[in-house]
């Protein structure tokens, strides 16, 4: 049986309608699913949106709407964003799902079976936008003496009667996990930044709220719905069934990465693993806070006018070219910036003007010249195996990279070898062989068809479209084996190459935007 692997995106609030960062993350989580399930993997992907809290009852209150009915117009924007950018999610969760009530409720009473859940009052600095609690020392003071996040959102003062979680009693323990396993958190400065929240002091959470009802109910409190965090962490464990004892819970949990944006870092790094301490819950294997996607190297957001809407980047340049932009110029973990002169750019360097030549020039040649037939032998050349060395060891180098959440690295290699490729190309000059020394340019065409075929299927976790239409031309298969008889056995198979079509247009900027 395959070896399990469990990822996640965090779920995203609904409150607006997705932009780039959103996109992103599924984009970098859907090509390390689609990678592991390549290595033979059985993956688990999850995604979905989070529905509940204060900020989507206000928001819903605001357009004269309920609650319920500003989160299912407001989630089907994401699912519909997921599925046009080709996400290959298992499960799309929103945590009004009935069975995450009861997910969240199970962790709930475990907590509250372990005693480490209490009724008292809480007074204390809210922020709406970040659903979130700070303490005095976090803030800093805007314009007009208005109080500040450390995220720069306004706070306000908030006093009512909740249940608190016993966080301080985990204080060590964390500490202890950080130490223990030291890639628990990515980036380092990520986990940098944890470790030095946690040994400044933890304390107790306040978990449930009196002054809203859209959430889930906790269990024998009347007039209690959970802090949404509580709920909003649950679903990685409601979308394998965690109140189920006929789940796949045993299978795929512990998870093997959470991938969330470095923003909420301190909710999945602190928060989540403290309430799965307190309900004796195994812990995930890692947690990656990637960096903000910058329009034109500045922070988005609605009072600037910036925020950049991913679907219609998506249809004026392609999924795959946006896709492939995000992952090749974004160093990841790190910040990175857009624009669509950059996307265009990128995409008419590498994907047009790079792979997809050298892809279109082989394969136009053995249709017009050789009738399509894939050539069997011919006079092979210390170049030949140079070239199909380059390519094995550029897909190793993208395999390795992408195990270790190096992505774009990974996609820096993969381009390399495109580049041997066409210096390969021109300097053998299969068009001249053709009248001086057919035999040769035979071995050329077949290294050409072979280095191809293997860098499509290492490029098609990022790339996932365009490679399937590139290998089917071949009669090739993305699950398929690198560096295989694959060619000897299709070559002597009579399979006939028929006049292939361009998979990577060449974009243009004035035209797209118009």
């Amino acid at each position: 049986m395959a070896e399990p692997y469990y990822i996640t995106t965090a779920i995203h609030y609904p409150n607006g309608k997705p932009h780039i960062g959103h996109a992103y993350e599924m984009i970098a989580a859907d090509a390390i699913a689609r990678f592991q399930r390549q290595q033979g993997r059985d993956v688990r992907f999850m995604t979905g949106t989070d529905e509940h809290g204060l900020k989507m009852a206000q928001t819903a209150r605001a357009r004269d709407l309920t609650a319920r009915q500003l989160a299912d117009e407001m989630s089907a924007y994401f699912s519909e964003m997921a599925d046009d950018l080709n996400i290959s999610y298992d499960r799309f969760i929103r945590t009004s799902d009935v069975d995450h009530y009861a997910a969240s409720q199970a962790i709930w009473q475990a907590m509250a079976a372990k005693g480490d859940l209490y009724l008292d009052r809480y007074e204390g600095w809210y922020s709406v936008r970040d659903e979130a609690f700070y303490e005095e020392k976090e803030l800093s003071e805007g314009e007009g003496g208005v109080k500040l996040s450390p995220h720069g959102t306004p706070v306000e003062w908030t006093a009512e009667e909740t249940w608190f979680f016993k966080l301080s009693n985990y204080q060590q323990p964390l500490l202890e996990l950080y130490e223990s396993q030291p890639d628990f958190i990515r980036p380092e400065r990520a986990r940098n930044e944890i470790v030095k929240f946690v040994e400044g002091g933890l304390v107790d959470l306040s978990v449930s709220r009196t002054s809203f009802d859209w959430g889930v109910p906790v269990p024998g409190s009347p007039g209690h719905v959970m802090y949404v965090w509580v709920d909003a962490l649950t679903n990685y464990l409601t979308g394998i069934g965690y109140f189920d004892e006929d789940s796949e819970l045993k299978r795929y949990w512990p998870a093997d990465l959470h991938l969330i944006g470095k923003d909420i870092t301190r909710f999945h790094a602190v928060y989540w693993p403290a309430f799965l301490m307190s309900a004796d819950i195994a812990l995930p294997k890692q947690v990656f806070g990637h960096g903000f996607i910058l329009n034109r190297g500045e922070k988005m957001s609605k009072s600037t006018g910036n925020v950049a809407d991913p679907m219609e980047l998506a249809r004026l340049y392609g999924v795959d070219s946006l896709r492939y932009f995000l992952l090749r110029e974004v160093n990841f973990g790190s910040d990175g910036s857009f624009s669509d002169e950059a996307i265009v750019t990128r995409a008419n360097a590498d994907l047009a003007n790079s792979f997809g030549n050298l892809a279109q020039r082989t394969l136009a040649f053995i249709a017009k010249n050789l009738d399509g037939v894939l050539p069997e032998a011919g006079r092979s050349d210390p170049a030949d195996a140079e070239l199909l060395a380059t390519v094995d060891g550029a897909c190793r180098e993208f395999r390795d990279s992408f195990a270790t959440l190096a992505l774009s690295q990974g996609v820096e290699a993969w381009m390399r070898a495109v580049f041997a490729c066409n210096q390969y190309i021109d300097v053998q000059a299969p068009w001249a062989l053709r009248k001086t020394d057919p035999d040769r340019m035979h071995a050329v065409l077949g290294t050409l068809v072979r280095a191809i075929r293997d860098l499509a299927i290492c490029i098609w976790p990022v790339i996932p479209e365009s490679a399937e239409k590139l290998l089917a031309q071949i009669d090739a298969k993305p699950a398929d084996s690198l560096g295989s008889d694959w060619y000897d056995v299709k070559a002597s198979s009579g399979f006939r190459l028929a006049p292939p079509t361009g998979v990577f247009p060449r974009l243009d900027l004035k035209e797209a935007a118009a």
